[in-house]
């Protein structure tokens, strides 16, 4: 897995445990004090953010870091 394949399942991670406890992307945003533009980002896996930001991510979640990981590669079309 490259970097882009590594940031778009960590993304596609975040957004589906975001949803699966019913908070908005704004709300998340809000949770972690960064904007929702930024949220989105991260989500779409067009930006590589922090080790303390993704914790910061878990922590909001109420989630253990390792669940944050915890995801299958996601292979791009060249």
């Amino acid at each position: 897995m490259n970097k882009k394949e590594f940031q778009k399942a960590l993304g596609q991670r975040i957004k589906q445990l975001r949803e699966d406890k019913n908070i908005t992307q704004t709300e998340l945003a809000y949770r972690c004090e960064i904007e929702r533009s930024n949220m989105n980002r991260i989500e779409a896996g067009n930006t590589n953010p922090s080790s303390f930001l993704v914790y910061t991510i878990a922590q909001k979640l109420e989630i253990e870091l390792p669940e944050l990981y915890n995801f299958k590669p996601v292979i791009l079309k060249k």
